[in-house]
């Protein structure tokens, strides 16, 4: 019978149903299925560094317990929120003394690495280096970006993906079974707050567990979605604002837009102001956007995205959200061209690479006697006075330097005219004798 005058804590259901053997792990079939690359590590009995890259709730912590356990290692965490220099050379003295007293080897977790310094990720590295160790490190973050060179060169990265819905499911009829049978759910509450568990299992066992509780206060035992609804805390989705998921959606955002796709630029928009983006952020991208890839294609782009900017920054949010996601269904149908930011790039990277050329001596101003008399601006053509206000053969870059043409128009919304423009322009030139 349980002691009701007992102090210790409740274990959360997540720890409680924390997998004790690879046959619970949920998930991660990529990795855990049969020949796959950690089942085979498993099977073979012996432990290599490695780096679990991956989204929260997905088992990281819980494969590298898994590994201790299977390999017979003793197992010492760190959470690099946390620890410092001190903490791991503490740890390596633990090493040291396990394999000294018991002749145990050490597996090494490090929970959130990329939280680690450069200093202390190369305090690591002679430990991991002489095998006193093995390093096993977690982050949520791309290990490319966060981890130096010589520690992510000796650790096998592997990427674990968040949980599928069929996966979720089989989590909730495992948790229901061992530790909820008293509670009914109905399919639509448990799809709820499978859809607020973004994939994250330890997201999804804590609104269980919320549930519960407030089953509880109720006095009832059936869940439905309206209960779900009211009683619980739906946070917005998983959305890390300076990771690589904000990145990723950002790039998916850009990526429909040029992709002419106006519903899947509207869901990427809308996943990331669910998930917590800042709206303005959202509208600079979208201003660059109109420029890189509509540019002068069609030129009312750029007014539209600049007063639906503007919008926003008079009503705030959600009303000037509304002003966004329609710009972004403009930007998503309207002709694209990438003519003017080719041409732009291309002008900076020959400048930069180029000598500084004199200006023609006919371009120079000449405000004052001086420069009149040294030839400044003589023989310059008005274009206003020659016909159809252009200067037939005229050149307007330094002497010796052709003609680049890094402006190309595409043949597609208003430059195709401008293409005509251009051509017919460069007709006349010829005709005035230009090379």
């Amino acid at each position: 019978m349980a002691d009701l005058f007992s102090t210790a804590p409740r274990q959360p259901l997540a720890e409680a149903l924390r997998p004790k053997h690879l046959s619970e792990v949920i998930g991660q079939g990529h990795l855990l299925g049969a020949g796959k690359p950690l089942r085979l590590a498993f099977e073979a009995g012996k432990a290599h560094s490695m780096i679990l890259w991956g989204p929260p709730g997905v088992g990281k912590t819980t494969l590298a317990r898994l590994m201790a356990h299977a390999f017979d290692s003793e197992f010492i965490a760190l959470s690099a929120v946390f620890a410092g220099v001190k903490d791991i050379r503490a740890a390596m003295d633990q090493a040291q003394h396990n394999l000294d007293q018991s002749g145990k080897h050490t597996l090494l977790f490090v929970d959130e690495i990329h939280r680690f310094n450069k200093s202390q990720q190369d305090a690591l590295l002679p430990f991991v280096e002489s095998g006193l160790v093995t390093f096993i490190g977690a982050t949520t973050e791309n290990p490319s970006f966060e981890v130096n060179s010589a520690l992510l060169s000796r650790a096998q990265v592997y990427v674990l993906k968040s949980l599928n819905e069929d996966e979720m499911k089989q989590l909730f009829e495992k948790a229901r079974a061992s530790s909820l049978p008293h509670l009914t759910f109905d399919a639509v509450a448990v799809d709820t707050m499978i859809g607020f568990a973004d994939g994250d299992a330890r997201r999804f066992l804590n609104l269980l567990e919320q549930a519960e509780t407030a089953a509880g206060s109720a006095g009832i035992t059936s869940i439905d979605a309206a209960f779900v609804d009211n009683a619980l805390t739906l946070n917005s989705r998983r959305f890390d604002k300076g990771g690589d998921n904000f990145y990723d959606q950002i790039s998916a955002l850009h990526k429909s837009v040029r992709g002419s796709n106006p519903d899947a630029a509207l869901y990427w928009f809308c996943r990331m102001i669910d998930g917590g983006a800042d709206p303005k952020y959202l509208a600079r991208r979208i201003v660059r956007m109109a420029w890189e890839d509509i540019g002068l294609a069609d030129p009312r782009a750029l007014t539209i995205v600049n007063d639906a900017a503007e919008t926003y920054e008079r009503l705030g949010s959600p009303e000037g959200e509304l002003a966004l996601g329609q710009a972004l269904i403009y930007l998503a149908i309207a002709a694209k061209s990438n003519a003017g930011y080719n041409a732009f790039n291309t002008a900076m990277a020959f400048v930069k690479r180029d000598k500084s050329k004199e200006v023609p001596v006919h371009l120079r101003n000449a405000p004052t006697k001086l420069m009149k008399e040294l030839g400044y601006g003589h023989a310059y053509r008005y274009a206003h006075d020659e016909p159809d206000a252009y200067a037939a053969g005229e050149t307007y870059f330094p002497d010796g330097m052709p003609e680049p043409g890094w402006y190309r128009p595409v043949p597609r919304g208003l430059e195709s005219k401008i293409a005509d423009k251009l051509a017919w322009l460069r007709e006349l030139d010829r005709k005035a004798g230009k090379g």
